[in-house]
């Protein structure tokens, strides 16, 4: 994929440049991605109904747990792949995107099983009625069967933007999301396929998106490309990919396990409308966070390269840029979410009591999304530079810590609004442990930077 300029030019080129040229495509890619998943969302709720949303909603516990395991694979990966390239160690990274072919394949096809066999079971825990589960149920199975397929394209798509390709991940993310734009109205109002329809749409636009991916991948004029021998797994390999990947899987499965609290006290204090109008936010919230994502996800290869080339003046540049533009983004969804909630979740729904219901929460939801940002590149910095440990334990503490224990006690004393009310409570607390943690780690860089000759000879060879 990469070729070596490609690579040793994320040590040598200026930092705003490089984030520019890492974080657009990636931006346009996760926008793309986020409107991907409203699509969905809209053509069910305008054409199949409001109880489709909720049922659209019950599968987002199911969808965070099978993003666990794409996540810590791809994102460990991409991350180890940025590091070896820095460290100029070509064959292990050659053999890393071996292994993430291989690692998928087993991963997503024993996930479909096992959860497949359980579905219905799964569903009602997740906070299905009876109303809703016929909805869950439809749109599940299609997605379980084509797991594999999510797990090997978004796996993929990690990878090439981790070695020198970012416009090439955007391009894939661009053409799943024109796909999948395409074939929901075909499938949903005139094949009248329903919530299905919706379902088989996302997986035929991963099936194509990935089959361009391997196209890219089979070109021998790249630096990494797919060949014999790199398939094999590498016990070391393997347990550095889970180890790096160990944060957002664990941020995914807390992630998991939140949505169900929501989903089944929102269920009894306000009843099936309410996980609809939660769906609705998340779908909304989930534009923002993507963007967001899109930026730490430009700054990840800058940051791991430079990292492990010892740079780590480069290193908290390219941080403090993300940052940057990771607080304008959110400032902008606290503004839609606070002077126009109404309008936003109108696009999801005519139902007057679903708008009101989202609205109201929407508002409360991004009450403090203005800091928000600076959590989430914090988080994802200490991942992107190898820091796992660190990485989870900002990942757990929001999802766990903070956020889990004010889902339990605040409905009992507020009902439903507590509900609400406990995201940006958890998301005050969490920034604050973020900003702790990251303050150190500037100062470890500062005390790095000034006594180590390795790192000043390094700084002053890019400089020049």
């Amino acid at each position: 994929m990469a070729t070596k300029r490609n690579a040793t030019e994320l040590g040598t080129q200026p930092i705003g440049k490089l984030l520019m040229q890492y974080a657009i495509p990636a931006i346009i890619a996760m926008t793309a991605s986020s409107i991907y998943n409203m699509v969905d969302s809209i053509f069910i709720g305008q054409g199949v109904g409001p109880l489709a949303i909720s049922g659209l909603a019950i599968t987002f516990p199911f969808m965070n747990l099978g993003a666990a395991f794409g996540a810590m694979v791809g994102v460990g990966a991409s991350t180890l792949i940025s590091v070896k390239l820095g460290q100029r160690d070509y064959d292990t990274a050659q053999t890393v995107l071996g292994n993430v072919i291989t690692l998928n394949l087993i991963i997503g096809i024993a996930f479909s099983i096992i959860t497949l066999m359980f579905l219905d079971p799964i569903l009602y825990f997740f906070g299905a009625s009876a109303d809703t589960i016929g909805y869950a149920r439809d749109y599940m199975l299609i997605i379980l069967a084509g797991n594999v397929f999510s797990h090997m394209y978004f796996g993929l798509n990690a990878v090439l933007r981790a070695s020198g390709h970012p416009q090439k991940a955007m391009y894939a993310t661009i053409n799943t999301v024109v796909i999948n734009t395409l074939l929901d109205p075909l499938f949903i109002y005139v094949f009248d396929w329903g919530i299905r329809g919706a379902a088989i749409a996302t997986i035929i636009a991963q099936v194509v998106s990935l089959v361009w991916q391997f196209k890219i991948l089979t070109d021998k004029n790249e630096l990494l490309h797919l060949r014999r021998g790199i398939y094999r797994l590498q016990s070391k390999i393997v347990r550095n990919i889970i180890a790096i990947g160990l944060s957002p899987f664990c941020m995914n499965v807390a992630s998991c396990f939140i949505v169900i609290f929501i989903n089944k006290g929102l269920k009894q204090y306000d009843g099936d409308m309410a996980i609809g109008a939660y769906g609705i936010v998340n779908r909304l919230v989930f534009i923002c966070v993507m963007i967001v994502m899109g930026i730490t996800q430009g700054m990840q290869p800058i940051a791991g390269y430079n990292y492990g080339a010892q740079q780590f003046q480069r290193v908290t540049k390219v941080l403090k840029l993300a940052i940057g533009g990771a607080t304008i983004m959110t400032c902008i969804t606290f503004l839609i979410g606070e002077l126009m909630p109404e309008i936003a979740v109108s696009l999801f729904t005519t139902d007057e009591g679903l708008i009101s219901r989202a609205a109201e929460g929407f508002r409360i939801v991004v009450l403090v999304f203005p800091i928000v940002g600076f959590q989430m590149v914090t988080s994802n910095f200490f991942q992107s530079i190898g820091m796992a440990n660190k990485a989870i334990f900002l990942s757990l503490t929001r999802q766990l810590l903070f956020l889990l224990p004010c889902l339990i006690f605040l409905p009992r004393f507020m009902g439903a609004s507590g509900i609400w009310w406990s995201m940006p409570i958890s998301d005050t607390i969490a920034s604050a442990v973020a900003a702790v943690m990251l303050y150190k780690q500037f100062q470890a860089f500062k005390l790095n930077h000034n006594n180590s000759p390795q790192s000043t000879q390094s700084h002053t060879k890019s400089s020049i």
